[in-house]
């Protein structure tokens, strides 16, 4: 299978994840502040972490579907950064599904430019060092923050937030091979 398709296969099992919440939640994490998604991927990150490190596991969740969870997360980052002061707090599952289709759209494409540039690396990386570069993204988010949003040189929250989704499903893609 190519990487494009593996690429699809992951997103998809995260899309239907996110899109069946939807269903049984509506879009409650529209209340939600850029802090507290960056705390949701934290807590997702760092289990991800402990359970790397103890190597063990006492929760039923599973690494897998932690990484699921954290590039759902990015993605809801990535909506509400795009979504004005003012819109609605429940959207459709329609809405939902063309929002989500198009971040990851940015995603996919910025995958394919840096594949294009790197090779592949990351077939090469270890899950371990996946989770460290979401932590630091999350770290580089937090300081953008307290910059008010300002860099000097350095890409902003939505970059880091594409570079998360895609080192998810890079792990995705490695834990399903």
């Amino acid at each position: 299978m190519q990487t494009i398709e593996q690429y699809n296969e992951a997103v998809n099992a995260c899309k239907s994840v996110f899109l069946n919440k939807a269903k049984d939640y509506g879009t409650s994490w529209r209340v939600y502040r850029l802090i507290s998604v960056v705390d949701q991927i934290y807590i997702k990150a760092k289990r991800i972490r402990t359970i790397q490190e103890k190597q063990v596991q006492k929760i039923g969740d599973t690494i897998e579907s932690e990484f699921k969870g954290i590039l759902n997360y990015a993605v809801i980052g990535l909506i509400q950064l795009e979504l004005k002061e003012g819109e609605p707090d429940e959207l459709s599952i329609e809405v939902l599904n063309e929002l989500y289709d198009k971040q990851i759209a940015a995603c996919r494409q910025l995958m394919l430019d840096k594949n294009h540039d790197y090779g592949e690396a990351w077939r090469d990386m270890h899950q371990e060092t996946f989770v460290d570069m979401i932590l630091a993204r999350l770290q580089r988010i937090l300081q953008i923050e307290k910059n008010e949003g300002k860099t000097l040189v350095s890409e902003g929250v939505e970059s880091n937030l594409y570079d998360i989704i895609n080192y998810c499903v890079f792990a995705l893609i490695l834990i399903n091979n």
